[in-house]
């Protein structure tokens, strides 16, 4: 198993790619602080089948993104178990869909709150405990978007480029600590982000894909799971697509 024995902190629990996420790591050996917003009976259940499968531990830990002084606290209770913290996993975000000129200051502060600031908070937090170890593995999630720009979604892109400038100085800062910080950068992936998009969008990227289809979450959990892993001891400042072949 990839992720034997690792102890692992991931945001964005509840649905998505974090969940997807979740059930691969402890497929794969880890045990996790599942952080989410808020508790949800699904989760819970999930969590309880899973723990008993794979016979690991799994510790809800509930903060809003919004609160710093719930950030703060989670991390405090994350560290006060005294298991060493192996791998972080930045998942938890939002989505946006406005032109430049119809985004108001408010909303574009609350998406880099959601997609940015807070999860380097978190970071902040989490890593100074990866320091003193002298080892941990940090893992953004950002968005092809980022990269290749997408219209209509200026305030997503624009927080998602931030995640890759943070990642690629992450890596060099923290480095002499061993502590290695990759990116990855999705694409059109089957959770309620596309749920929204209009057909000729999605069309439009399908078109642009070399495998012509959307992609699933589990599909970009294992990357998440690869690089976290010591398979993946070389691979740091690294931003890795993983979108079936998008332009």
């Amino acid at each position: 198993m990839l992720l034997q024995g690792k102890n692992a902190v991931i945001t964005g629990c509840l649905k998505g790619i974090g969940r997807s996420t979740l059930g691969v790591f402890t497929r794969e050996g880890a045990n996790v602080w599942a952080c989410c917003q808020c508790s949800d009976p699904s989760l819970e259940s999930y969590i309880s089948d899973l723990s008993y499968q794979h016979n690991v531990w799994i510790k809800p830990i509930y903060f809003d993104l919004c609160d710093h002084t719930q950030i703060k606290n989670a991390a405090n209770e994350i560290h006060k178990n005294k298991n060493q913290i192996d791998i972080l996993v930045n998942i938890a975000g939002m989505t946006d869909d406005s032109l430049f000129h119809m985004t108001s200051m408010d909303k574009m502060k609350l998406v880099f709150e959601i997609n940015f600031f807070s999860p380097m908070l978190f970071t902040q937090y989490i890593s100074k405990y990866m320091i003193r170890q002298k080892f941990g593995v940090i893992i953004n999630i950002s968005s092809i978007s980022a990269i290749d720009g997408n219209p209509g979604q200026f305030s997503y892109t624009s927080s998602k480029a931030a995640m890759l400038g943070a990642t690629k100085t992450l890596a060099k800062e923290l480095s002499g600590f061993g502590i290695r910080v990759n990116a990855l950068a999705p694409g059109v992936i089957q959770t309620e982000m596309i749920e929204g998009m209009p057909d000729d969008i999605f069309e439009s990227f399908m078109r642009k894909s070399d495998l012509k289809h959307a992609g699933k979450p589990e599909e970009v959990a294992e990357v998440i799971a690869f690089l976290s892993s010591d398979l993946a001891s070389y691979i740091t400042g690294q931003i890795i697509r993983v979108d079936g072949g998008i332009g």
